[in-house]
């Protein structure tokens, strides 16, 4: 069953021409242009008349006139191509960076759940794929309404002008036409949707494939990569096919009704009762105006696809920018906190899960205290540090910061009391400079950059790079080896200098003489300030003040390093396990 237009689609092409209509200046300039197009066409047609009439009488003037007229036709002709076609694809790039730029700037406002919910590769085909959809269904679907659509009102006047009677027949055409654009909308509406989706799909294997290019050759997943790449390509390849086939038939079955009707109109002119009113001049020009007219409505029979696909794209980006970005009501705000951390009865479960990843934590952290998280994987570790940042909100219980729940503070002044230090090091396509003074650390000053470099032991090796600290690290910072990585992380959350640190699982990736420097940077790191560390290698955390023992998503153990061997419980286990 075919679809047909629904209110919503107008109100989204609606809610996409208000991009357009702040640009109304260039706008109606573009429009001017297309007018002053349009208006060419009747013109054109009536030349059949003059030159009939020049014909009979050849004098000098006359034919001077004809040229002077054919030559200013077209030069209006041109000044409102131009007019048009410039100025509406300026408006129309216009649009499409602004939304690619609204879109992605509410990306960075959306709660982790929605990225948990939505493949990588989708959400980059919507600022890439779809905006230059949006970009057609602006421009050429705009450019072929307003110019065409203005011609054929034109040459219907002049056509009516002419003589009235024999243009009524070119209306029996009317109710087919819209027969056709009626059904095709339908198809035109879900293979759009569908290409869209597929090209999605595309985007994100290829994503995948060129971020995991290593973990491939090593397991030789080539012709697997291969084999699902060429699938999407694929689905994409046949979900375009179709949309093209709809378009292809569509548009040679409007044209024959058109062809149709001016077959009509000229079997009923050459009718002698009717002829016999009209010159041969008279005529020529009627029967031009008529034959021109199949161009612009074969034009406009084309428009339903492009308007449909910029329908189905904005839906898709108007969507993103209707999602509830992540929740900050809280207005009270510190310069700096004083790192006291209460966590009661904390319980929670991802949403779209009913499996309980904590339950009912209890647990203080006096300012200044370096406590570690420890536990088998699974067991709600890294869970806790996603309730303390706000990268998630409890579902119960309740976390307060200086005696204050998490929930007053205003999102952004909270992030600011903490430093984070994850197992999984993100770093940018950008210098080492920049990669530590990152965000709103780039206003710290070159000698802090390089303190905080150097109280990380990672000035040792980014003085033996090419250009030092202005040497670029590639993507992800695939130049860097792992521990390197790690470094730079480290001496980004030293040079921010919060009062809460969290270290979740941040000497994981060093070798043992790497890990000795980081331990002692960390160490004067952690001093005089709330320290919160999720650690799997026991060794890194014999001399915080407090462990934690987290099993199940429950506490089941807490205490010093000795108290907790000299316990025999849950901890010691832990530890004769790693060390046997």
């Amino acid at each position: 069953m075919t679809e047909t237009p629904s209110s919503s689609d107008w109100a989204l092409y609606k809610r996409l021409f208000s991009y357009v209509l702040k640009y109304k200046l260039m706008f109606f300039v573009a429009i001017f242009g297309f007018a002053l197009y349009a208006s060419s066409a009747p013109m054109l047609a009536h030349l059949m008349v003059v030159i009939e009439a020049t014909y009979h009488n050849p004098t000098e003037w006359s034919r001077f006139l004809l040229v002077l007229m054919i030559l200013g036709i077209y030069l209006f002709r041109g000044v409102g191509s131009f007019l048009g076609d410039y100025f509406l694809a300026k408006v129309g790039r216009t649009v499409v960076h602004n939304l690619r730029t609204h879109v992605f700037n509410h990306y960075l406002l959306l709660p982790n759940d929605f990225y948990d919910k939505h493949a990588k590769g989708h959400l980059i085909s919507k600022i890439t794929f779809d905006a230059e959809q949006v970009f057609g269904s602006v421009t050429n679907a705009v450019t072929s309404l307003i110019r065409e659509g203005l011609t054929v009102i034109g040459l219907l006047a002049y056509m009516l002008w002419m003589n009235w009677k024999l243009t009524m027949v070119f209306f029996i055409a009317a109710p087919f036409i819209a027969f056709v654009v009626s059904k095709a909308n339908g198809y035109f509406k879900r293979y759009s949707r569908n290409v869209q989706g597929s090209m999605g799909k595309v985007t994100q294997v290829a994503g995948e494939s060129i971020n995991a290019y290593q973990e491939i050759k090593i397991f030789s997943g080539q012709d697997y990569e291969r084999n699902r790449f060429a699938k999407a390509s694929d689905g994409n390849r046949r979900q375009t096919i179709k949309f093209l086939g709809v378009k292809a038939i569509s548009v040679p079955v409007m044209q024959m009704i058109v062809a149709f009707a001016i077959a009509s109109l000229i079997w009923v002119a050459l009718d002698p009762r009717i002829i016999a009113d009209m010159s041969f001049g008279d005529f020529m020009a009627f029967v031009t105006a008529a034959s021109t007219l199949a161009k612009p409505m074969r034009t406009l029979a084309s428009i339903n696809s492009l308007i449909q696909q910029g329908i189905v794209a904005a839906k898709s980006m108007f969507d993103v920018l209707d999602e509830i970005p992540e929740p900050d009501h809280g207005s009270y705000r510190v310069n700096r906190a004083d790192g006291e951390l209460q966590i009661s009865k904390l319980s929670f479960s991802y949403p779209d899960s009913d499996e309980q990843v904590l339950n009912a934590i209890d647990l203080h952290i006096k300012p200044g205290q370096s406590v570690a998280l420890v536990g088998q994987s699974g067991s709600g570790k890294s869970t806790i540090v996603s309730l303390l940042t706000r990268f998630y909100d409890a579902n119960q219980g309740q976390i307060k910061l200086d005696g204050r729940d998490l929930n007053e503070f205003d999102l952004a002044n909270l992030r600011e009391q903490i430093s984070l230090v994850s197992q999984s090091v993100t770093l940018f396509n950008d210098t080492v400079y920049n990669n530590i003074a990152y965000g709103d650390l780039a206003n710290k000053t070159e000698d802090e950059v390089y303190a905080a470099a150097k109280a990380a032991h990672a000035l040792e090796f980014i003085e033996e790079m090419p250009e030092g600290m202005q040497t670029l690290i590639g993507d992800d910072g695939v130049m860097l080896s792992g521990g390197q990585r790690q470094r730079l992380a480290i001496a980004r959350a030293i040079l921010k200098d919060a009062p809460i640190l969290i270290l979740d699982e941040a000497t994981s990736a060093l070798d043992t003489q790497s890990e000795r420097y980081i331990q002692e940077a960390l160490e004067t790191l952690m001093q005089d300030r709330t320290s919160i560390v999720v650690a799997h290698r026991l060794s890194t955390i014999e001399k915080v003040d407090s462990i934690v023992v987290i099993n199940q998503g429950r506490i089941v153990e807490q205490g010093s390093h000795e108290e907790l061997l000299a316990r025999g419980g849950a901890y010691k286990n832990l530890y004769e396990m790693q060390f046997t």
